[in-house]
């Protein structure tokens, strides 16, 4: 059984951390996702994001997505799913997505699904901090589900 790492953290991400974890023999493949803080959104130069989550709640919806690609594309994947809380200056790293298979396809089209997963439905909340120094609050998706 592949194994799931899920995370909200406070300290930076690490993807040396995530494709140790993700080290396994019987893996011809490992595809990463790394969100990044742009210096721009919308033509406003941006110099930093702080973001907030729900964290239980967090935690629990990235170890759904994690099982929804066991079941999708094969319980021998392994999964690594985190996001940072807290604030980012640009280029900081914001979320962490690495799956791991014996083949590109699954390791490919499972990456792709928990990112996209992971913008549509985990309570994280993102305050963008303008060089003018205003900051807006970024409009996200509801939380239904």
């Amino acid at each position: 059984m592949g194994r799931i790492h899920v995370a909200v953290r406070e300290e930076p991400l690490s993807c040396d951390a995530a494709l140790a974890f993700l080290d396994d023999p019987s893996h011809g493949a490992v595809c990463t996702f790394v969100g990044r803080v742009r210096n721009t959104n919308l033509s406003r130069p941006v110099e930093g994001v702080g973001y907030d989550a729900f964290d239980a709640l967090a935690t629990r919806i990235l170890a759904a997505i994690a099982e929804e690609i066991h079941r999708r594309w094969g319980d021998e994947l392994d999964v690594w799913l985190e996001h940072v809380k807290g604030e980012l200056p640009v280029g900081g790293v914001s979320v962490v997505v690495a799956v791991a298979s014996g083949h590109r396809a699954e390791s490919f089209a499972a990456c792709r699904h928990a990112i996209e997963e992971i913008k549509r439905r985990v309570p994280v909340w993102k305050e963008e901090h303008y060089a003018d120094a205003e900051s807006a609050w970024i409009a996200g998706r509801s939380l239904r589900l």
